[in-house]
């Protein structure tokens, strides 16, 4: 089992930033490709950026909505991800999710199977 804990959102206004967290523990060994996800009200999922686990995996994916604006950075010493969220808008709103997979690259939300609480991100001003 792999155990997921996200912290850092809260309240920002339209061109803010923000960094999320998400710490990694338990069977980190058995995770291949892990993701920020974000939902808002009444919408699907939907994949922010995938990345391979290890280091040198592969490059990371970002949705094309937040690529330039938003970095997804590692701390493998810390098993601990952080999605670097710059420039931000109110369409970024949502509740934001980490999430860990045992397979390859995937922007599915499906194909997850570990997954943090949540943590909500409010952009309005």
């Amino acid at each position: 089992q792999v155990q997921l804990v996200e912290s850092g959102g809260g309240l920002v206004q339209p061109g803010d930033s923000l960094r999320l967290s998400c710490k990694a523990s338990g069977h980190t060994f058995s995770i291949n490709t892990m993701a920020w996800f974000r939902q808002a009200p009444g919408k699907e999922r939907e994949v922010v950026v995938a990345f391979p686990w290890t280091a040198g995996g592969g490059n990371a994916y970002f949705a094309d909505s937040v690529k330039d604006r938003f970095i997804s950075l590692r701390n493998y010493a810390k098993n601990t991800i952080y999605l670097q969220m710059n420039s931000l808008k109110p369409e970024d709103a949502a509740v934001y999710y980490c999430a860990a997979t045992s397979k390859s690259y995937s922007d599915d939300w499906r194909d997850y199977d570990y997954w943090g609480q949540g943590t909500q991100v409010t952009v309005s001003s």
